[in-house]
């Protein structure tokens, strides 16, 4: 049987589990209650429970249960931090979402819209500018992280990749109440777009699907700033099943492309405590490396026949399944814990899930097999 998860990690990984089912109440909603929902002090509550919850693990089970690696700043009363990366471009962060926004000649660049932020998003902007926001760069189609974008102006003009526009579009076809659905972009692209203003570029190219179709790296040159949400979670293992990666192909080969295609010191991934660094980036694809090795040695040593003997009984072919399916994310798990439950957060919570997502891939998809077998 796998060791039960230390203490702490269960404890951290659910404060943040109660972050993100609080931010998919907030898309959920209208987005005129955004800020109702915030003066009944549910961030506030949510946000002193994340500080909180540093004390009570270091209290618990000793400074060590969570890797220094996956500490970040501690987010102010009001619910956001806001930190320059760079000349006239920003970070925002609650502990659970980040984003960034850009400053320019002629207003303001905000990418993304989490629903955790919210009003939150507008305060932080007006803390460095009074320029109006009039461009919206979307990372990709999820509400978590685009679900607020309805507290914009209505003439701002929004931009992403095709995928995410049509993945919207069908959203609103189908939905009772479009007000739900985040607007739609008004400039679409299907490779690179550039976004030039003065002195300010952003880079936006998409190299097809990774974590979600639409998915795109957003480059801020002049700064050496990337962000690619969703794909690496600096000082934590990735959230679980690869992030519900829709092509896990994708999202492997989505770390060698931000390594070798882009000149970068910092690092936006749009979840959790920190912001990252090119290291980061470079840490996470190491692990991904390592639970490809895991899958593939579980694969090759549990055998389906010998599992299917010791449950005894044959009725039922998807409990055999599942036993088997265990098995082989209990040996990967093994092989892979060891090295680094000490180096990424929520690796003693996680790693079972990310077993399961490699390991069939591995069976299944013939290009990540190809890309295992390197």
């Amino acid at each position: 049987m796998i060791t039960a998860p230390p203490r702490s990690y269960v404890l951290l990984i659910g404060i943040t589990m109660a972050v993100l089912a609080l931010s998919s109440l907030i898309a959920s909603s209208h987005l005129k209650k955004v800020s109702a929902f915030d003066e009944d002090g549910y961030i506030k509550f949510i946000v002193s429970k994340v500080n909180e919850s540093k004390t009570n693990i270091t209290e618990s089970t000793g400074a060590t249960a969570v890797p220094d690696s996956a500490k970040g700043p501690s987010i102010p009363t009001k619910g956001y931090l806001v930190e320059k990366l760079g000349d006239s471009l920003y970070s925002v962060m609650d502990g659970s979402y980040n984003t960034m926004f850009m400053v320019t000649d002629k207003g303001v660049v905000a990418i993304d819209a989490p629903p955790s932020l919210g009003q939150k998003y507008l305060k932080a902007i007006a803390e460095v500018t009074n320029k109006p926001v009039n461009y919206v760069i979307y990372s990709h189609a999820h509400i978590d992280h685009i679900g607020a974008a309805g507290i914009f102006p209505k003439n701002v003009t929004i931009i992403a990749q095709e995928e995410t526009a049509r993945e919207l579009q069908n959203a609103k076809a189908v939905a009772k109440n479009v007000t739900m659905v985040p607007p739609v972009p008004t400039i679409t692209f299907t490779k690179n777009y550039n976004l030039t203003i003065g002195n300010q570029t952003l880079k936006l190219d998409y190299y097809g699907s990774n974590h979600l179709p639409g998915n795109i790296f957003i480059y801020a040159p002049k700064q050496k700033v990337l962000m690619l949400v969703d794909i690496v979670f600096p000082g934590w293992v990735p959230f679980p099943y690869l992030a519900i990666a829709k092509n896990v192909t994708g999202f492997i080969k989505a770390h060698d492309i931000a390594l070798d295609k882009y000149d970068f010191d910092k690092f936006v991934g749009g979840h959790l405590t920190r912001l990252g660094t090119r290291n980061d980036v470079a840490v996470q694809k190491g692990f991904i490396e390592d639970l490809k090795n895991a899958a593939m040695k579980a694969n090759q040593e549990v055998i389906f026949s010998k599992v299917a003997q010791q449950v005894g009984h044959f009725d039922n072919p998807w409990f055999i399944y599942s036993k088997y399916i265990d098995a082989v994310n209990e040996k990967c798990t093994q092989l892979l814990l060891p090295k680094w439950e000490n180096k990424l957060g929520g690796a003693g919570v996680f790693i079972p899930t990310h077993c399961f997502s490699m390991s069939e891939a591995e069976r299944v998809d013939p290009t990540v097999q190809a890309l295992t077998q390197k």
